[in-house]
């Protein structure tokens, strides 16, 4: 239970007595008695991170050693132990016969922990839209898990409970069971939880922006219908080596069996022998690069006879005039940075387009 202090009242002895009881309302401890973390820090992060986010103001009575106690089945040795050291770091103040008080004033910023599968430059471009949003409300820490759900584990125990969010990339390794990461999802309160690139139904409750990558690619090879229409065939270059969604094979399978259009899909373009008629979507950049040199190299048109297609737009593209099928990923960032700041819990689908240029 927690206690909001009233206004100011004169007592009869004409000094101010700031520290008045009124009456009673609840506040939900933070507090998960599997956690690793040992359970009197955890009362001491609960706090401070309600103080840094406004939910406990100065002045707030605190609920007393007993009723942390008998509501969380503490002993009351754990409750003295973080109240003391809360006390101690200045984020309270005791007052004899009357209780324990918010000292601290609410922080003036939010501290965010950002977890990037990977860092590339459609990521900092994330991450930059992101900061941009955010301004000076926000201090941001960057941590990468390299698709290892072990390495995310890793980052999640020694950072629970530093953080007012943690905005999460859960991209992982192919094969991996989703349980492995799942359970270190969950161990992150659902109010400190966002998703960002790739939604998971199973966690309802969150703050996701994301793609729908079988959907968006199916959405935007149909509405370039008319410029496939000169190719005969469809070829996928999805390297299955680089963790990329599978949602993207799906979606272009899916799209090719709907429109009746022969299709392969292969791990690389290193090997490919062009045939003109053909229509590729490239993942990989390396990948696009080998398919730009076969075609220089053979007497082919690039947009006539072979068609390219790749994956996310950069600067380099435009320039070569390469069609692109990309997510917007300065709008993920900044719709990311906008809700959380006003604590909204909703899920949603970031744009996705296709760019048109004279390779297809």
């Amino acid at each position: 239970m927690i206690a909001k202090a009233t206004s100011p009242a004169s007592s009869r002895s004409g000094f101010v007595d700031v520290y008045k009881t009124p009456a009673l309302c609840s506040y939900r401890l933070q507090f998960n008695p599997v956690d690793k973390m040992p359970k009197y820090k955890q009362i001491v992060q609960s706090v401070i991170t309600d103080i840094e986010r406004g939910i406990l103001r100065k002045n707030d009575q605190l609920p007393s050693i007993s009723e942390l106690s008998v509501e969380y089945y503490l002993a009351r040795d754990t409750v003295e132990k973080a109240y003391r050291e809360l006390r101690e770091r200045g984020y309270i103040t005791s007052v004899q016969g009357k209780g324990y008080y918010v000292q601290a004033s609410n922080a003036s910023k939010l501290k965010i922990l950002l977890i990037f599968n990977k860092l590339s430059s459609h990521k900092k471009n994330i991450y930059y839209a992101f900061l941009n949003a955010l301004g000076d409300r926000a201090t941001v820490d960057l941590q990468i898990h390299h698709y290892n759900a072990r390495t995310f584990e890793e980052i999640i125990e020694k950072n629970l409970g530093k953080y007012n969010y943690y905005v999460v990339m859960p991209h992982f390794t192919q094969g991996v069971e989703q349980v492995d990461y799942m359970q270190v999802l969950k161990q992150i309160p659902d109010d400190q939880l966002v998703l960002l690139d790739k939604d998971i139904p199973e966690l309802p409750n969150r703050l996701s922006v994301f793609q729908n990558f079988d959907k968006d690619i199916f959405g935007a090879l149909e509405g370039a219908r008319d410029l496939l229409a000169k190719y005969q065939r469809l070829t996928l270059i999805f390297p299955g080596d680089a963790n990329y969604p599978v949602e993207i094979a799906r979606g272009f399978r899916s799209f090719c069996l709907v429109y009746d259009i022969p299709f392969s899909i292969k791990e690389n373009a290193t090997d490919e022998v062009l045939d003109p008629g053909t229509a590729y979507v490239v993942l990989e950049e390396t990948d696009l690069a080998e398919l730009i040199k076969k075609v220089r190299q053979s007497s082919y048109l690039l947009g006539r006879d072979i068609g390219l297609v790749s994956f996310n737009e950069t600067t380099l593209k435009e320039l070569l005039g390469i069609t692109v099928i990309t997510t917007d990923f300065e709008t993920m960032g900044r719709t990311a940075a906008t809700l959380l700041l006003d604590n909204q819990k909703i899920k949603v689908k970031n744009p996705f387009t296709m760019i048109r240029r004279m390779s297809l």
